[in-house]
């Protein structure tokens, strides 16, 4: 689902105001277990606050880390999400002339970090529990899809009722190959380039954010 191609957003937070009512016309309240609200930290959980507030969801994270290519950190050639298998753009690999081989360092390296984050962002907590439920999974926007991708195939294993992928701006038809049942996305600019250019601030947020912002949820 797309609205208007040319929207620009003020941060974060405005974000996730208006990607929540068109959430909330997908997810209506009905009956039986809340909605879970998984927001792909970072720079998805100030958005999925205001998605799962406006649904009357439980809201929790769901980790997933870029595989980038070798010498090109910054270019996604795949991901891992939680304890799940890497997922490769297998069109990209190609292109590059790689293979998973390749980047068997680089996806060591991101279950480090995958690690690290589950220890400061849950502690102790156990990962959220989709089993039955309408699942959610939210960021500040989709560019090449990889990293969606892989959090949609690592809960699909655990069986949810119907999943959800949720952004403020996506690349254009790349919102199909997430493999989600719905995707929602506000706008889809033909002229994308990058997430950020679509926001007016679009600060890279912190750890010590991510935990204050989930911690602010929880006590409201």
């Amino acid at each position: 689902m797309v609205h208007d191609a040319s929207l620009m957003f003020a941060d974060r937070d405005d974000a996730g105001r208006q990607l929540a009512e068109a959430v909330a016309a997908q997810v209506p309240k009905h009956p039986g277990p809340a909605p879970l609200v998984l927001a792909l930290p970072r720079g998805g959980v100030p958005v999925a606050v205001r998605v799962a507030a406006r649904i009357g969801a439980e809201l929790d994270i769901v980790l997933a880390r870029k595989i980038g290519a070798p010498g090109r950190e910054e270019f996604g050639v795949g991901a891992i999400a939680e304890d799940g298998p890497p997922v490769f753009d297998e069109r990209i690999l190609s292109r590059l002339g790689l293979d998973e081989a390749d980047l068997a360092e680089a996806v060591a390296r991101q279950r480090v970090e995958l690690g690290r984050r589950v220890r400061n962002y849950r502690g102790d907590r156990p990962p959220p529990d989709p089993t039955g439920r309408e699942v959610v999974v939210v960021d500040d926007g989709l560019a090449t899809g990889v990293t969606a991708r892989a959090a949609v195939r690592w809960l699909r294993c655990r069986n949810p009722a119907r999943l959800v992928f949720a952004a403020p701006v996506c690349a254009p038809q790349v919102g199909a190959s997430v493999g989600a049942d719905t995707v929602i996305c506000l706008s889809e600019p033909p002229s994308f380039q990058a997430v950020g250019q679509w926001y007016t601030n679009f600060d890279q947020l912190t750890d010590a954010d991510v935990e204050r912002v989930l911690r602010g949820f929880a006590h409201s």
